[in-house]
């Protein structure tokens, strides 16, 4: 049996700008979820995954009763097959340390997870960009949408700079980031606001696009600022990048109401973290401050997800 797990991630600039072309930077989480394989003496496809109540059951009977949690597997499994012309009946166990409604990016982790399991069970020799590349055409095609930057989180690790599809994705070598955590309790509908965006950019695309120009400068000044560990400028520019995200009406009370409690609280910058609506805000603290704005956090209603940050990529249990 191989065993392969991989992190979660969150955003740190550039949302829904990233799915035009534009650059982002993403960071890993070490909440992380785990996949692993053995080959069977038959054709079938056994999966067990205790956080969606499956204990061994045929992934083609799961198809109907639960389509949207299986299909990640069964179109990684497909897409491995068919690419490298193999073919066994397979044991497949998940085990995740997050929940999928956190919006840490489980769907991205288990594809990844998935595929280097596969080709270490089938001694195929895959890069971290040949795992990117089919990981990422795995989510298209189960998601019809997406740019990329959850995948590359779970393969790489570490910090990211990076551009749609995978154009670039380049490492931001810092070991450390004075990052606070706050959920919000609420999923995102990350595909709906996608669609919104798109459909506003349709409407209006002198103004969608000068926003989405805002970020990139953004996102290319926090890059720099990042690397040198200059995190009261890079608060500032998650306080211009949430400023941003609000004219694309994709931010929500809750959200809100927690980023006001950080800043008040003495961070030094704060935003929503992933496509907005829900899931998950972040802040830029001073380590002084730390404890106070998890409590300011907390006390205006969200829950601190406490992690190591950043965390390493895929790899073999």
């Amino acid at each position: 049996m191989i065993k392969v797990s991989a992190p979660g991630k969150l955003m740190l600039f550039g949302e829904h700008a990233v799915v035009y072309d534009k650059p982002c930077i993403v960071v890993s989480v070490d909440h992380r979820i785990s996949v692993s394989i053995e080959k069977r003496n038959d054709n079938n496809l056994i999966l067990t995954a205790p956080e969606l109540d499956i204990k061994d059951k045929n992934i083609s009977d799961l198809e109907k009763t639960h389509f949207k949690k299986v299909r990640f597997i069964l179109t990684v499994i497909r897409n491995f097959f068919k690419k490298y012309d193999v073919k066994s009946g397979l044991d497949i166990k998940t085990k995740s340390e997050f929940s999928d409604k956190i919006g840490l990016g489980s769907s991205s982790a288990v594809v990844v997870s998935a595929i280097k399991c596969l080709s270490e069970l089938f001694k195929i020799k895959m890069n971290e960009k040949d795992i990117f590349d089919l990981s990422y055409q795995t989510v298209l095609d189960v998601q019809g949408l997406g740019s990329g930057f959850d995948v590359a989180a779970a393969v790489y690790g570490g910090i990211l700079f990076f551009k749609t599809a995978g154009k670039t994705i380049e490492a931001i070598n810092i070991q450390d980031i004075p990052l606070v955590v706050g959920y919000t309790g609420i999923k995102a509908d990350t595909p709906t606001l996608v669609k919104m965006v798109r459909e506003k950019r349709t409407k209006e695309p002198d103004k969608i696009n000068h926003i989405f120009n805002e970020i990139e400068k953004i996102v290319n000044s926090a890059k720099t600022e990042i690397e040198n560990e200059n995190w009261k400028e890079v608060g500032r520019l998650m306080n211009l990048n949430q400023n941003l995200l609000r004219n694309l009406d994709i931010s929500s009370k809750k959200l809100e109401d927690l980023i006001k409690a950080a800043l008040d609280a003495g961070a030094y910058g704060a935003k929503l973290s992933g496509a907005g609506g829900g899931d998950c805000m972040i802040a830029i603290v001073d380590e002084n401050n730390l404890d106070k704005i998890k409590q300011a956090i907390e006390k205006a209603g969200g829950s601190i997800i406490d992690a190591k940050i950043p965390a390493e990529g895929a790899k073999v249990e």
